[in-house]
């Protein structure tokens, strides 16, 4: 995995997650690693264990240059929609960092420009540079973070487990028990044959 695109100093890595979730915010983090970071084990989120990447959480707190934390709230994704939310997020997260930019480059095949900074967009660029790597990382971990919080709110949707995505299990409780102010109302909660009475 390549540290970064560019030859650039201040090169941003942005990722999000939650995008496809039916209850919770949209989280994205933006990083610039700087270069004297180094680490063998960042990857894609989706690749590492939750043990791995709580502990890589800390190292790239403590280690990058600069990063920062975007959130989107579901009554926003409801208004604006999810790809919208997505790149909001991500937005977010570059206002917090308190540097130049240089570049900003995206996991994914899309992106809102960011002010007149250049991005480029990379699919599956969460498992060729570790500042993307390191952003979904900060963006999973946050998000995981803060629905294990929910959680203690509305027990019953299990979130500290399946953190808002669409399991059997979390259709089985909306269905049960109606939604929450933190579940995303313009998403297909349920599938057909369950419908829900809004």
């Amino acid at each position: 995995m390549d540290k970064v695109l560019s030859n650039y100093e201040f090169e941003i890595g942005c990722d999000e997650a939650g995008r496809g979730c039916l209850s919770g915010p949209v989280v994205a983090a933006a990083v610039i690693l700087g270069e004297k970071f180094e680490n063998n084990v960042i990857n894609d989120s989706k690749q590492l264990s939750e043990k791995k990447r709580n502990s890589l959480k800390s190292f790239i707190e403590e280690n990058a240059l600069y990063w920062a934390i975007g959130i989107v709230s579901p009554k926003e994704i409801d208004e604006i929609n999810i790809l919208n939310a997505s790149f909001l997020a991500m937005h977010r997260a570059i206002d917090q960092l308190d540097c130049p930019k240089d570049l900003i480059i995206v996991d994914g095949n899309r992106f809102n420009a960011y002010h007149d900074i250049p991005y480029e967009c990379i699919v599956k660029g969460d498992s060729k540079y570790m500042n993307i790597a390191a952003a979904s990382i900060l963006a999973k971990t946050y998000r995981d973070e803060y629905m294990e919080k929910i959680d203690k709110e509305f027990p019953e949707y299990n979130w500290k487990k399946n953190k808002g995505y669409p399991t059997k299990e979390h259709r089985a409780a909306i269905k049960e028990y109606g939604t929450t102010i933190y579940h995303r109302t313009t998403f297909k909660l349920l599938p057909d044959q369950l419908s829900l009475d809004l």
